[in-house]
């Protein structure tokens, strides 16, 4: 099992243009911490509002991969939605070049709208934006001079898209949420499955990868192309009690600020410690605790070939993600197997 983190770029509150400057040399700090301990895969996530920094994730890919040697690069999730898919292509080829066949993307439509009225989109667009845009951006991948039309975007005649990608072949991921269709989709077109759970309980999602597994079966797809990973929020300390004591302020300032834009309610300490506890979504605690509750969440859901763990959320000082990564690299990724 791959283990990783993905990252949100989160910018420090009413921070000033020299305090996201620092943050961000903080984040390259940490892909090269994680690349240094043995992790697989770092991610950067694309959003466009105020608290985070991360609206342009290949350009935080490209100077982590000038930091980096080893580590798997990509997105988390690149909301294809909202973008051009030749010049996603191209940005990501790019880098596939910089950092020597080390890149992936994960496409989704992203949990956040910002981006549409952005990009001058219709909302009401929400799903056929990102069905079109995800086949023309896999057909651009496999095939360099490409004939398309669709209702998004003018037509392609046979023009060719470059650069290519060092990798034969550049590993595109779906990212979902909890929409059954998007999982029939990702099998029906055989792509690996990137699951994002937030919150709830990890084993209610087995429907759901059940009917990815199938839908790729049907489609004729080998199990082994059939790839689960699973996007989870964590951290990890030295002890379970330095790890609630440093993550649950920042998370529940955060989903109570988000909870007010979604009509949720307040975050409290017994929702927290239901989130951590068992079957709860939240991976917090030691290493050895959180390493056993991956291995659950594996299990629960029939296999998972990469777990990556969303920390930034929670307002944690670059110290302290710092050690977390260590210890995600040099403890709980070695109890996996």
């Amino acid at each position: 099992m791959q283990l990783g983190i993905d990252s949100f770029a989160a910018a420090p509150t009413d921070g000033t243009a020299s305090d996201n400057a620092t943050a961000l040399g903080q984040l390259l700090e940490r892909i090269e911490r994680a690349d240094q301990v043995g992790l697989d895969f770092f991610g950067i996530g694309e959003h466009h509002r105020r608290e985070f920094l991360d609206s342009a994730p290949a350009v935080i890919l490209s100077a982590a991969a000038a930091r980096t040697r080893r580590i798997r690069l990509g997105s988390a999730v690149a909301v294809l939605s909202a973008a051009d898919p030749v010049r996603v292509f191209q940005q990501f080829a790019t880098l596939d070049l910089l950092s020597h066949g080390r890149v992936e993307l994960v496409v989704g439509r992203g949990s956040f709208t910002e981006a549409f009225p952005l990009f001058g989109l219709n909302l009401n667009d929400y799903d056929a934006l990102f069905e079109e845009k995800l086949a023309l951006l896999l057909q651009i991948r496999d095939q360099e001079q490409v004939s398309w039309s669709g209702r998004f975007r003018p037509a392609l005649t046979g023009q060719a898209v470059y650069p290519r990608p060092m990798q034969a072949q550049l590993p595109i991921w779906r990212g979902v949420g909890g929409t059954p269709e998007s999982f029939v989709l990702a099998g029906a077109m055989g792509l690996p499955l990137m699951v994002a759970i937030i919150g709830g309980e990890t084993h209610r999602f087995r429907p759901l990868v059940d009917l990815y597994r199938e839908a790729g079966r049907k489609a004729g797809f080998a199990p082994e192309q059939l790839q689960v990973g699973l996007h989870s929020l964590g951290y990890v300390a030295d002890t379970t009690e330095q790890a609630i004591a440093d993550y649950y302020p920042g998370y529940a300032r955060t989903f109570t600020r988000i909870g007010r834009e979604r009509g949720w309610p307040p975050v409290t300490p017994g929702h927290f410690e239901a989130q951590r506890g068992p079957r709860g979504a939240l991976l917090v605690g030691n290493p050895e605790e959180v390493a056993a509750k991956i291995l659950r969440h594996a299990e629960s859901l029939g296999g998972v070939s990469r777990v990556t763990f969303q920390m930034d959320n929670a307002d944690l000082a670059p110290e302290k993600l710092l050690r977390a990564i260590e210890l995600l690299g040099e403890r709980v990724k070695p109890l996996l197997g």
